[in-house]
């Protein structure tokens, strides 16, 4: 969609567009984390809107050392979700936003199966009434699965091992998205220098989904461009930028003149005030 509204923009006067657009966003769990509050907030940062978040952690990297620990915990975490009416209080999760969008993502769901994934939980359709999906966990994901590349954009959670710090940075940013990432670490050389060198327009360190009015939001490569929000942006949308071009030579023959007239006349409109007086 983004594609197709910059060709509008070509074809029409080229007004300036701002492109948010979507995401296979990086969650990355250090060995050091709390693995109770990393599930949790993986669990929010992934399942919020039904996984119809463009801001979504869709890819959950979780150190080796903690890994199953972390599966675990997650799996027991998704169990626990609450589907139905969203607008009965306790409810975590709803529907799905229409028939395609539910049938894509069964679709998904069996091409984690058929490529070997496993299945924690989940993957099947919750109720005959209505585009509910019961919140679904697969672990052991590989890079090249269809989960772990495209924007599913539902409540699929995709939870993949990584050994060291440097090949997490390789593979969170092996992919045509750059929007959002998470980082979940209590050491926080870890945390500075994953946020350094992952390309996504925002890095949250222990925490997720985290805005405001004066930080700009917007992402990198098929993940739009231009930002959000932001003092920077807001005054580009209603400020045009230009500059003046002055002859130095011109400028440098009046100078003597000028200086001459701001000696007697400090202020701009001082000369005409005496004028007229």
């Amino acid at each position: 969609m983004g594609q197709f509204v910059l060709v509008l923009n070509a074809k029409s006067n080229l007004k300036p567009v701002t492109l948010e657009l979507g995401g296979k966003s990086p969650f990355i769990v250090s060995e050091d984390a709390n693995v109770d509050e990393a599930v949790e907030l993986a669990h929010d940062a992934l399942f919020f809107n039904q996984g119809q978040c463009c801001c979504a952690g869709s890819r959950t990297f979780v150190r080796e050392r903690v890994y199953n620990e972390f599966v675990e915990k997650a799996k027991a975490r998704t169990l626990k979700r609450v589907v139905g009416d969203p607008f009965r209080k306790g409810v975590e999760q709803g529907p799905q936003v229409d028939s395609e969008q539910f049938d894509k993502i069964l679709k998904y769901i069996r091409s984690g199966v058929d490529s070997g994934a496993t299945l924690e939980t989940g993957g099947q359709r919750f109720s005959s009434n209505g585009y509910y999906i019961q919140p679904t966990v697969f672990s052991n994901v590989q890079d090249d699965m269809l989960i772990a590349t495209d924007e599913i954009f539902g409540q699929v959670q995709t939870i993949l091992k990584f050994k060291d710090i440097n090949e997490v940075i390789r593979r969170a940013n092996a992919t045509y998205f750059g929007l959002v990432a998470g980082v979940f670490a209590q050491n926080l050389d870890t945390a500075k220098t994953l946020t350094r060198a992952l390309k996504a327009g925002t890095v949250w360190i222990n925490c997720f989904d985290v805005f405001d009015a004066v930080i700009p939001l917007g992402g990198y490569k098929m993940s739009g461009h231009g930002r959000e929000k932001g003092i920077s942006e807001n005054i580009r949308s209603i400020r045009k930028i230009f500059e003046n071009v002055r002859n130095i030579q011109k400028i440098s023959e009046n100078l003597y003149s000028d200086i001459r007239n701001y000696q007697k006349y400090p202020f701009p409109n001082m000369k005409k005030i005496i004028k007229i007086k």
